[in-house]
């Protein structure tokens, strides 16, 4: 009798053992994907800007509010194609380049162009985007109707400061150059307002200008009469901290798999989705 007993008490024991080690097994969390800390302005449309919510995909920015835009589609992509978790670090401009230099951040994903300058402090991935610059003007002004560089003498120009954009401006001969401004939605206001009569930028940013605010167009020069530019100029690039080959590739790759019909199109919803306001 005593040996069946202990018989069905190792039977039980067993039973529950089995049981508690089910449970555990179940209720143990899954490993956590491994950050991917991607630093913009989130205040570029359509390439970036911020809103209050997740809608059209926006991702949550580090510290509050949400991201949206082309860049943010493109870090989606990447942060997926390394398995990796999307947290966007809204940065200022200026802060972009140190903070990826002190591994703030992994990858700096902010419209940003592969100059050689730029190239002395950090490294840049295959090119995202491919643009050119003109320059946005209010629709009312008579400067709206110019075709080329030398229709623009006399006007008000500035552009974002420590960009590219402001040291073509004296390629535009008579042109009286104002300082350079700190993001584009101050250069908005500056243009709305009446104190510039325009600003350089990239012609997704200027679309996107113009259709946040009727008030505004562009001035797109004829072949050959616009701005003298490099291809890295207006071209747009993944930036990582020099020496980071393992990373470089691995964005390269995933960037590989966009193809340029797809990056038109997210362009084109980025534009359409971005916020009336901005």
């Amino acid at each position: 009798m005593k040996k069946q007993f202990k018989l069905i008490l190792l039977v039980v024991l067993a039973v529950v053992m089995m049981l508690t080690f089910a449970a555990c097994s179940s209720t143990e969390p899954a490993a956590e994907a491994e950050p991917l800390l991607v630093g913009m302005e989130c205040g570029y449309p359509p390439f970036n800007w911020t809103q209050n919510d997740d809608s059209n995909g926006a991702v949550a920015i580090q510290g509050g509010g949400f991201a949206g835009g082309y860049d943010v589609e493109i870090a989606k992509h990447i942060a997926e194609s390394m398995g990796r978790e999307l947290v966007i670090v809204k940065t200022i401009w200026d802060g972009l380049v140190p903070a990826v230099q002190s591994d703030t951040i992994d990858l700096i994903i902010a419209g940003m162009s592969p100059t050689e300058k730029r190239k002395v402090s950090i490294d840049f991935s295959d090119n995202y985007y491919k643009s050119d610059l003109v320059i946005v003007v209010r629709a009312d002004s008579p400067f709206a109707a110019a075709t080329t560089l030398g229709d623009m003498a006399g006007a008000k120009i500035t552009a974002q400061l420590n960009t590219f954009h402001y040291t073509v401006i004296p390629q535009i001969e008579g042109v009286d150059q104002q300082i350079a401004m700190d993001d584009f939605p101050a250069m908005r206001v500056a243009l709305e307002s009446g104190v510039i009569d325009g600003y350089v930028s990239e012609r997704p940013e200027a679309v996107s200008a113009t259709a946040a605010n009727s008030a505004f167009a562009f001035v797109s020069f004829e072949e050959g009469q616009g701005f003298a530019t490099s291809d890295d100029d207006t071209a747009i690039a993944v930036g990582l901290k020099k020496g980071n080959t393992e990373l470089m590739e691995a964005v390269n790759a995933a960037l590989a798999t966009i193809s340029e019909e797809d990056r038109s199109t997210i362009m084109d919803q980025a534009i359409a989705n971005q916020p009336a306001e901005q």
